[in-house]
C-alpha cells in the first residue's frame, strides 16, 4: 500500500474487511479510468463496505444476450476495466474456436449506439481485437443493433460486437455478440465465452491505447458506406408493392425514441417508395439522456407513445412506427376510428400474424400451384400460435423452435 494510500485509512466511515478491501485494491491496480478509479477510492476511504460489496462483489454474467448493466465502477457495472475483460476473453474464445488464422482473415464487427460511453466501450473492445491480430471492422458512427448480425454475415466474419443497453433506460449500457451465422449465441457458448472471461482479467499494458485504431491498416476497416448500401437493397425482395406505396394515403408518425433508427427508418421508407414519415420531432435525434421518456421501449405503451400520438393527433395521421433506442425491436399503434382520439397498440403477437399472413398471401398470389409441404413459418416457443391456425386452414407448415442441448 503506497504512502497515500496508508494517509487516508480509516479517514471516512468504519474499516473495511480485509477481503473487501482487497477487492477494492485489486480494482484500483488494473483499472486506468480516472472516473471509477475515484470513485472506488472514495467508496474505500469513506469505508462505504455496502456500496463496495455491490460493486466489487459480484461479477456480471455473460449470458445468451451478453451483458447488461448500469454505468459505473466495480465489477458488477459496464466500464473500461470490465469491456476490456470481456473482450479479452471474447477474443481468447473465438481464437479458440476458429483458430487464429481464420479470426486474422475473417475478423469481427464491432457496432454501437449513441448511449453514453458507447462509443468509448466500442473502440477499446476493437482495440483488443486488433492486438489480438484479428481483422476489425469497427462502425465510424453509431448505427441500428440490426446493422452488426448483417455485417458478420456480409463480411463472412467470425463474430460480432454491439454495445448497447437496447431499451433500457440512459444508465445503462451493455454488450450484445452476435456468431459467425448472425445470430446471438446460445447456450453452452455463453459459459464458454464466461469462462474465458474469468481467465483473462489483467489487461495488457495496450489494452487500453486506443490510438491504433486512427493509423491507416488493411486490419481495420469501416464497414459503415458499405453496409447501408446493400441493408435496404437486399430487403427488396420482401417489397410486394412497390409501385402502390408511392400513392398510398396513409400518414405514418414514427420516433425511433431518442436512438439511433431515424436514418434507417428514412432510408427503408426510400427503399419500398412509401411517402416520408412524419417524424416526432421532440424524439427524432439520438440523445443519450433520453430527455422525454424515462424507460425508453415503445412496447410499453403509451406511457412511451405520448408524444407520438400527440403528434400523430396534430397531423391527422393514422399510423405509429416506434423503434426503441438501438432499432432491434418495433411498435405499432393504430387509429381504427378517426372520430376517437383512441390508439390501439398492437401486441408483438399481433404484429407477428400480421406480418405472416402479408408474407404467404403474396407467396401464394405469386406461387398458384405452391406445394404446402415445402412452405414453412416458424414462431418461439413464448409466441402465439395464430400462425399454427392460419397453417391449419391455408395448408402449409407450421413449427415451434425449440433448443435442445
Amino acid at each position: 500500500m503506497n504512502g497515500v494510500s496508508a494517509e487516508k485509512e480509516g479517514v471516512g466511515g468504519p474499516e473495511l474487511s480485509p477481503a473487501l478491501r482487497k477487492l477494492a485494491e485489486e480494482w484500483l491496480t488494473l483499472d486506468r479510468n480516472p472516473s471509477t478509479v475515484q470513485e472506488i477510492e472514495r467508496l474505500r476511504d469513506d469505508g462505504d463496505e455496502k456500496t463496495l460489496q455491490s460493486l466489487l462483489g459480484s461479477r456480471m454474467v455473460f449470458g445468451t444476450a451478453g451483458l447488461r448493466a448500469k454505468m459505473g465502477a466495480g465489477y458488477s457495472r459496464m466500464n473500461d476495466l470490465t469491456v476490456i475483460q470481456t473482450a479479452q476473453g471474447l477474443a481468447s474464445c473465438l481464437l479458440e474456436q476458429f483458430g487464429s488464422g481464420e479470426c486474422g482473415k475473417r475478423g469481427v464487427v464491432v457496432g454501437y449506439d449513441a448511449r453514453h460511453n458507447s462509443r468509448r466501450f466500442a473502440e477499446l473492445s476493437a482495440t483488443i481485437f486488433l492486438n489480438k491480430n484479428f481483422k476489425v471492422y469497427l462502425f465510424s458512427n453509431f448505427t441500428p443493433t440490426p446493422y452488426t448480425p448483417y455485417a458478420v454475415v456480409k463480411f463472412g466474419c467470425v463474430a460480432g460486437v454491439q454495445v448497447t443497453a437496447s431499451h433500457n433506460p440512459k444508465e445503462y449500457n451493455g454488450y450484445k455478440v452476435y456468431w459467425s451465422n448472425g445470430a446471438q449465441i446460445r447456450p453452452p457458448l455463453d459459459s464458454d465465452i464466461q469462462s474465458h472471461i474469468s481467465a483473462n482479467l489483467n489487461p495488457l499494458p495496450t489494452s487500453w491505447d486506443t490510438s491504433a485504431l486512427q493509423k491507416a491498416s488493411s486490419d481495420i476497416l469501416d464497414p459503415l458506406a458499405s453496409v447501408t448500401a446493400t441493408y435496404f437493397t437486399d430487403t427488396l425482395h420482401l417489397c410486394y408493392r412497390r409501385e402502390d406505396n408511392a400513392s398510398s394515403p396513409v400518414k405514418i408518425v414514427y420516433t425511433p425514441m431518442h436512438g439511433v433508427g431515424a436514418e434507417g427508418a428514412r432510408e427503408a421508407f426510400r427503399t419500398f417508395s412509401l411517402p416520408d414519415f412524419i417524424p416526432v420531432p421532440e424524439q427524432i435525434d439520438p440523445d443519450p439522456e433520453f430527455r422525454t421518456v424515462a424507460f425508453p421501449n415503445p412496447e410499453e405503451g403509451h406511457s412511451a407513445l405520448g408524444l407520438a400520438e400527440k403528434t400523430a393527433e396534430r397531423h391527422g395521421a393514422t399510423l405509429i412506427l416506434a423503434n426503441d433506442p438501438d432499432a432491434d425491436r418495433l411498435a405499432v399503434a393504430e387509429r381504427s376510428d378517426p372520430s376517437t382520439r383512441e390508439w390501439d397498440i398492437l401486441t408483438g403477437n399481433e404484429i407477428g400474424a400480421l406480418l405472416g399472413w402479408w408474407l404467404f398471401k403474396n407467396y401464394r398470389d405469386s406461387h398458384p400451384h405452391f406445394n404446402g409441404k415445402n412452405v414453412y413459418m416458424l414462431a418461439s416457443t413464448v409466441s402465439s400460435k395464430f400462425l399454427q391456425r392460419m397453417a391449419s386452414v391455408e395448408g402449409f407448415q407450421f413449427e415451434v423452435c425449440v433448443y435442445t442441448t
